[in-house]
């Protein structure tokens, strides 16, 4: 979104002549997502390039609701008039839900556990009515999807070298190399029914704690259709930092142990999918000159490096 000030100042005042109530305040959280304040209620504002992204997700959301699944938002229309749309940007209104004071977090095993469920009951309700939706969201790819960042990864090298010294870089290319090839071996099984309706970025902050104490899942931008493992391969890279890159770790959670018994899923599992998209997105945006964002990365890739050299060889010896 827009970051300047006049043209905040002009969605501020084109809010206030959209709400019936009366709107005193207005927070940017992050990129077009702003906290709305009126006289009697909070409201979460967020904008989506097209008017069929911003429908998308207010039925999927709807649908979600109506199957079940409470553990969400609900998009509210508090304007009774014609979509909200401004200088390019359609917006839909989000009921605010109140945080906890004790925020989702995957150091907390409670929260991994609670996490894992929560995702669990997404899955099992999506799979009720993925069918409805197979017209509207696309399929997931993941093996086409994780070449493509390999391949970006390896042509970004050259600048990468500045950073990382270039046995660190080879051994990162030859686990992601060593970890596709298994995949392509085993492509069925990143295809293979049934099919939910993945949520496709369950980093923590898409877990949202309310007042209660109930956790909500929230953020559908990235849901695809395809088998609920995907989601799970991506919740189990987000956590094995905080399990000590540890498979027995990973397979007390009843979630992954039938997973791990899937030579499929094993490759999948040390292929270094965070490495590769954090240095990616680093180059693509130029902020290695951030020396907080740089920082974080290099934690990432060299902190852990030793720790997920054993991970990798771990995998590596059940399945050889």
């Amino acid at each position: 979104m827009h970051g300047d000030d006049a043209y905040f100042d002009r969605l501020f005042s084109y809010f206030q002549s959209q709400f019936h109530e009366k709107v005193v305040d207005m927070t940017p959280l992050q990129r077009s997502v702003l906290l709305l304040k009126t006289e009697k209620n909070l409201y979460v504002m967020k904008g989506y390039q097209s008017n069929r992204r911003l429908k998308l997700q207010e039925a999927f959301t709807a649908t979600l609701r109506k199957e079940g699944f409470s553990n969400t938002y609900a998009f509210l229309d508090t304007t009774g008039k014609e979509q909200l749309y401004f200088e390019g940007t359609y917006f839909g209104c989000i009921e605010y839900i109140s945080p906890n004071k004790s925020t989702f977090t995957y150091y907390e095993q409670k929260d991994r556990r609670e996490g894992l469920d929560l995702l669990e009951k997404f899955h099992q309700t999506t799979a009720s009515f993925e069918a409805r939706y197979e017209r509207l969201l696309s399929k997931a790819d993941l093996t086409d999807k994780w070449k493509e960042r390999l391949m970006i990864f390896s042509n970004n090298i050259p600048f990468l070298r500045y950073f990382m010294n270039e046995p660190f870089i080879s051994e990162m290319v030859a686990w992601a190399d060593w970890s596709l090839n298994g995949m392509e071996k085993n492509i069925n099984y990143f295809e293979k029914e049934p099919y939910v309706i993945l949520h496709g970025d369950v980093a923590h902050h898409n877990f949202l704690r309310d007042k209660k104490g109930k956790l909500y899942l929230i953020d559908f931008d990235l849901i695809s259709i395809g088998p609920a493992a995907l989601d799970y391969l991506q919740y189990a890279n987000r956590i094995l930092p905080y399990i000590d890159w540890s498979l027995n770790k990973l397979g007390s959670y009843k979630q992954f142990r039938s997973l791990l018994r899937d030579k499929a899923f094993l490759y999948a599992l040390a292929y270094p999918a965070d490495i590769l998209r954090e240095w990616n997105r680093l180059v693509r945006e130029q902020s290695y000159s951030n020396q907080k964002k740089l920082q974080q990365v290099m934690d990432l890739s060299i902190g852990q490096f030793y720790a997920r050299k054993k991970f990798f060889h771990q995998i590596k010896g059940v399945l050889e």
